[in-house]
């Protein structure tokens, strides 16, 4: 099992390239099974999570190749062959239920597994299939699997009132909806930036949408939708992450492609802190203004508030601020997990239930750690960034499911990281 040495040696300089964002690329996939035609996405990032999701595709019939040394997917589905998610695939990433809602718009049932567990949380699928029954399906969970059908004559537009914010329901309800029968109204939808992504690449296949961007989206359902070229937009959390990297250590970094209005409650809190963001023709620049970076509360919010998925790097950068800091988790249970590891690293950290303190110390140190998820597992590896002597992390598979060679990224502009492949 590969794992990852950082040694901290002082302020990093230079540029950044951001990737495709994960998560809209997650979405954006399952798109291809609403139509005959053709569905090309380009700026795709290349991850592990990417390769599992085209498994899932192609396990169904759809064509997925990987062109342009893996930066663009060109898909197919007219010639799918299957309507059923099998588990051995889904149980690998929460993401696949989001082949339900295109399967069972297009063709009227759905076998789709339910995911496996998550060790930030349980993050139930039951508002995914409320919005399907909303607009007319049948839903019956047996033998691990949801086994959706839609009425006769196809999904029915409808009124789904989500009773909190859902990222992956409205993703899923959206991919339903365009092809549904009449008009469907989602109520308290989620607002993500990927959300926004995902619909203008169902308008350009033919999709009547009003409202991404709000918390009420309107779909006008259409008998058919077309084929489509489309640009996968910056992940904004790999962004975030790498703004922390000069934030932690100190010197300059330009973040290539990152956009400020992706990032805006997260730059808050960094102007708070002490750190300078500013918006240029490349991207997003980024440096500590002087000296130590103050301590700052932070909540974790839905968009537009501050990211669930930079609450884990974020606390990395607080380890070492001076003074107090307070981070709410009001997203998921059990996300500070890498808490404790930090805390090997000499971090003053005080968990209860959804909130942490964190005191922060002049140095972290060096020390062997875990990762537990995907996001724990960058944290680390920016704590390394600031602490003295040789940090180590195993259980870097984590990573590679939402960061793209991370350690070539970081060596680009000064940090000392290399990854050990395990034996």
């Amino acid at each position: 099992m590969d794992s990852i040495v950082v040694t901290g040696n002082g302020p990093l300089n230079g540029e950044i390239p951001i990737a495709g964002a994960k998560n809209a690329c997650l979405t954006l996939m399952p798109a291809t099974l609403l139509s005959e035609e053709p569905l090309t996405l380009t700026n795709a990032p290349r991850l592990s999570d990417i390769r599992t999701m085209t498994l899932l595709l192609q396990s169904l019939g759809a064509e997925v190749s990987s062109l342009a040394d893996g930066k663009v997917l060109a898909m197919s589905s007219h010639g799918l062959i299957s309507q059923r998610a099998e588990y051995d695939i889904v149980r690998k990433m929460r993401a696949s239920i989001l082949v339900l809602g295109p399967l069972l718009a297009r063709f009227g049932y759905a076998e789709v597994s339910l995911p496996g567990g998550c060790s930030i949380g349980a993050r139930p699928v039951d508002l995914h299939l409320k919005a399907m029954e909303a607009m007319g399906a049948e839903m019956d969970l047996r033998d691990g699997y949801v086994h959706a059908k839609a009425p006769a004559g196809g999904l029915r537009g409808g009124i789904v009132d989500f009773p909190f914010v859902s990222v992956g329901a409205t993703e899923n309800a959206l991919l339903a909806a365009v092809l549904a029968k009449g008009t469907t109204v989602l109520k308290n939808a989620a607002r993500e930036p990927e959300i926004v992504d995902l619909v203008q690449c169902l308008r350009k296949m033919g999709a009547q949408i009003d409202g991404e961007g709000s918390s009420t989206i309107t779909i006008e359902g259409v008998d058919r939708l077309g084929g489509a070229t489309h640009a996968v937009v910056t992940d904004r959390i790999e962004l975030g992450t790498y703004m922390l990297a000069p934030a932690v250590c100190g010197g300059e970094i330009t973040c290539l492609g990152g956009r400020m209005d992706l990032v805006a409650a997260f730059c808050e809190r960094l102007d708070a802190a002490g750190i300078s963001v500013e918006e240029t023709e490349k991207g997003l620049k980024v440096a500590r203004r002087n000296g130590r970076v103050s301590a700052v509360d932070v909540t974790t919010e839905p968009f537009p508030g501050f990211p669930t998925d930079l609450q884990a790097q974020m606390m990395a950068l607080l380890c070492t601020a001076e003074g107090v800091s307070v981070l709410e988790e009001k997203i998921f249970e059990n996300r500070f997990m890498h808490a404790p590891e930090l805390m090997r690293m000499g971090a003053q950290i005080d968990v209860h239930g959804g909130t942490a303190k964190v005191t922060g110390v002049e140095r972290l140190r060096g020390a062997p750690v875990m990762a537990t998820d995907l996001r724990a597992s960058v944290s680390l590896i920016l704590a390394g960034l600031a602490a003295e002597g040789e940090t180590v992390v195993s259980r870097v598979y984590h990573l590679d499911r939402g960061y793209e060679d991370v350690e070539g990224k970081l060596s680009a502009v000064g940090a000392r990281i290399e990854r050990i492949s395990g034996t």
